[in-house]
């Protein structure tokens, strides 16, 4: 008789170690578990089952996530029809989640894939082993949320002791020994970020001023050697700095505030002053500070290069009793200055430029020509009046802007502004100004009715 020959069985073998400590071993706890794999599947060689030469480790990952490499690729294998049994030292090498593992369960069985742990006798294709198997990852499942507690709890209570817990450290800190150690040169810069505040009480005018120097947020390193660089300083991060009370020499858990073991930077009453301002709405101190500063150009300027809004900022040193007011890309504010080249324009500058710039264009005559044509096209069907007096008219109530302009105060000469202009593109080649053609003629008309009447022009002949 001849032997009965058992087909191929292909066994993919999962190995996985939570910590990464001793994975420089040459022997190690990945090793091991392969090696007790690869003789259980050896014991079954009279059925069919050989190990495939693919790796399958996941070295340093935990079984709470299915994000680790090694399973992916494995998952991935299966799907392509490569695998026939997926052989484990224990259940919870595969996964600590019981829903996590129902998922992929799940694919198994869609790919007719069968599971098999070899220090707990069961496979999945039975309803017994099934049980077995739901039975054991709850338990696994329980020991990992029990060992989440007792961490939480170890936290929690550190913090209450005022220990410093890892991280990022704070801008003005440096971490020495597991606890935060005052840096002599960003204390000052963080000192310098709570007195600006309180007395321009803008968080834009200090991000200009310390990008403006070079100041980027903290560079530090992790204890891997994993290098992080300053990047620009944006509002977040100052908003972050102005409400970071580990400042004030306190460690914060949860909301609550405990003594900490590290050296305060700063004082109480420099912290309550700049907290009094933090008080009020963003909103409301930016309307504020509008009031004080009125911007001709607010909600018609736009930035030429970046396509973005420029939107009106102030500075003030109360010290000096100066004010310093600009106009600012919104995509600088938002994303660092290295995002758009014009970045900020003196307000004072960009409105003589914009001003200048429409007294010039309303003695052009092709300007006046096209007025001139716009109330032709409007006044269809009223007298006859020739090219040259509609020109003749129109010149004359451009060239009486100026001395209506003098006598506007700043919010109606705005009103004016955003009446006749569209737009105002600013750009590294200049600035370009959209005029309203069909508001300017309406704009001269109303003019000449106010003047002399309803009939603004001369009868026919």
């Amino acid at each position: 008789m001849k032997d009965v020959v058992k087909p191929r069985v292909r066994c993919a073998i999962y190995t996985r170690k939570s910590s990464e400590e001793g994975l420089d071993m040459e022997f190690n706890s990945l090793d091991a578990q392969r090696e007790a794999c690869e003789a259980y599947i050896l014991s079954q060689k009279a059925e069919g089952w050989t190990v495939l030469p693919a790796s399958y480790d996941d070295g340093g990952f935990s079984g709470g996530t299915l994000e680790r490499p090694a399973l992916k690729k494995l998952m991935e294998d299966i799907e392509r029809g490569m695998i026939d049994i997926v052989v484990v030292y224990k259940i919870d090498r595969l996964s600590r989640s019981l829903m996590d593992f129902v998922k992929m369960v799940e694919v198994f069985d869609r790919h007719k894939v069968t599971f098999v742990s070899i220090t707990q006798s069961f496979n999945t294709t039975t309803s017994m082993g099934r049980l077995i198997l739901n039975i054991l990852l709850s338990f696994a499942q329980f020991e990992r949320e029990v060992i989440s507690e007792r961490i939480r709890d170890k936290f929690a209570a550190s913090r209450r002791k005022g220990m410093w817990m890892g991280g990022c450290p704070p801008l003005g800190y440096d971490v020495v020994s597991r606890k935060l150690v005052i840096n002599p040169m960003e204390a000052p810069l963080v000192r310098e970020i709570f007195e600006s505040f309180t007395q321009t009480e803008s968080c834009v005018g200090i991000i200009r001023q310390l990008n403006a120097v070079g100041y980027t947020k903290k560079a530090w390193t992790t204890q891997g050697g994993r290098r992080h660089e300053g990047k620009p300083l944006d509002k977040q991060y100052i908003y972050r700095i102005l409400h970071n009370r580990v400042y004030l020499g306190e460690a914060v858990h949860k909301g609550k505030s405990y003594p900490g073991e590290h050296s305060a930077i700063v004082d109480p009453p420099l912290w309550d002053a700049a907290h009094k301002i933090l008080a009020q709405a963003p909103q409301k101190r930016g309307n504020a500070s509008r009031v004080r500063q009125p911007a001709l150009l607010r909600g018609i300027v736009w930035c030429g290069c970046c396509g973005s809004a420029m939107t009106p900022s102030c500075t003030s040193i109360r010290a000096r009793g100066v004010s310093y007011r600009y106009y600012v890309c919104v995509k600088s504010l938002r994303n660092g200055r290295e995002a758009c080249s014009i970045r900020s324009l003196p307000a004072q500058e960009l409105e003589s430029a914009v001003l200048y710039q429409i007294k010039a264009a309303f003695k052009t005559p092709e300007l006046i020509a096209m007025i001139a044509h716009c109330m032709s096209e409007r006044d269809k069907g009223k007298p006859t009046v020739t090219k040259s007096d509609r020109e003749r008219l129109v010149r004359k109530e451009l060239q009486s802007f100026d001395a209506l302009w003098e006598e506007l105060f700043i919010p109606e000469q705005r009103k004016l502004l955003m009446q006749i202009l569209e737009r105002i593109e600013v750009s590294e080649d200049g600035v370009k100004l959209h005029l309203k053609k069909n508001i300017l003629a309406q704009w001269v008309t109303e003019a000449q009715q106010n003047e002399h009447g309803h009939d603004c022009y001369p009868p026919a002949a």
